[in-house]
């Protein structure tokens, strides 16, 4: 249970990190090539399994800026996802 936990507190701070690059004009874009493959990386580690490859693919999608997504708190919603609406369909 403790785990659950510290993996949201981890989600929210790395969404937070992703919504860095909307505080500081110009360097934001630049911080994205960096910090896409690494949240997607980071995904893959927290959610391990289905939700970890499917999670780091949008997370990366998401935080390259593709189709203007990069505002969505990708960790916290899979976290969500993974502890609220998949443990409430078994």
């Amino acid at each position: 249970m403790q785990k659950k936990y510290k993996l949201l507190l981890l989600s929210v701070l790395f969404d937070g990190v992703g919504m860095l690059s909307f505080v500081i004009p110009f360097v934001g874009e630049f911080s994205d090539v960096v910090w896409a493959p690494l949240s997607a990386f980071l995904m893959f580690k927290m959610f391990k399994g289905t939700e970890g490859k499917v999670g780091g693919l949008v997370s990366f999608v998401e935080e390259a800026g593709i189709f203007g997504t990069d505002f969505l708190p990708t960790f916290t919603l899979t976290w969500i996802y993974k502890y609220l609406l998949k443990k409430n369909r078994k």
